[in-house]
């Protein structure tokens, strides 16, 4: 039933618009009640995603079970997961790439869902890196590069209407990713050697994440 609302949902979406569609529209093509909907998913933004919080739940239990592998690997390979949500089914997920970017709120709650996966990769390196000195800000730089760098590459794939294979630019993204955090690099910068070329990031120990982050972004956008 929950794949059938949603998918009832999402035709009606594309069909009326987001905002023109309400929850009877939806219940009423599915042929159920409104208290079978709000079972499932307490809105319609909810509709449009229904796969993450069983990614979520994928993420959490896979962080679990990686036990001593070296941190950046391993919330690399947690995000890959997303990545293989999305491939599993193109054609839905460059539709719901495109509806996302014409309605403000999903996009606000695209955001929110984004940052649970940050949330949850950021709780697993303060485990391995602990709370105390720079330990709980490295787990939080690093999840949000991660999750940057996926990004990235994800949406590079959906941009191109779900054309090619869209683990090279993810597996690309992550690759930067790794070369300046993995191994616990030393404070203050990172070389990150790539086919002959050196790139070099430069993060003060005061410094906002969110610069951090634009500045790994803005390297990875000119790769």
């Amino acid at each position: 039933m929950r794949e059938v609302l949603a998918r009832t949902a999402f035709q009606l979406f594309l069909e009326r618009g987001f905002e023109r569609t309400t929850v009877d529209d939806i219940v009423a093509r599915a042929g159920v009640g409104r208290r079978s909907f709000f079972r499932y998913f307490p809105s319609k933004e909810d509709a449009v995603f229904p796969d993450h919080e069983r990614c979520l739940a994928d993420m959490t239990a896979f962080l679990a079970a990686v036990g001593d592998a070296e941190p950046v690997d391993a919330v690399c390979d947690a995000a890959r997961l997303v990545l293989r949500m999305y491939s599993a089914n193109p054609e839905f997920s460059v539709q719901r790439y495109r509806l996302t970017r014409e309605v403000p709120g999903l996009r606000t709650y695209e955001l929110s869902v984004v940052r649970r996966y940050e949330q949850t990769l950021a709780g697993y390196l303060r485990d391995r890196y602990g709370e105390s000195g720079d330990g709980a800000l490295r787990a939080e730089v690093i999840a949000a590069s991660v999750v940057a760098a996926h990004n990235n590459g994800l949406r590079t794939w959906l941009r191109s209407g779900g054309e090619g294979d869209p683990e090279a630019a993810v597996d690309h993204a992550l690759g930067l990713v790794r070369q300046v955090w993995g191994s616990a690099p030393a404070e203050g910068a990172s070389p990150v050697a790539a086919d002959g070329d050196v790139v070099v990031m430069v993060a003060a120990k005061g410094a906002p994440m969110w610069r951090v982050v634009q500045q790994i972004e803005a390297v990875i956008g000119q790769g």
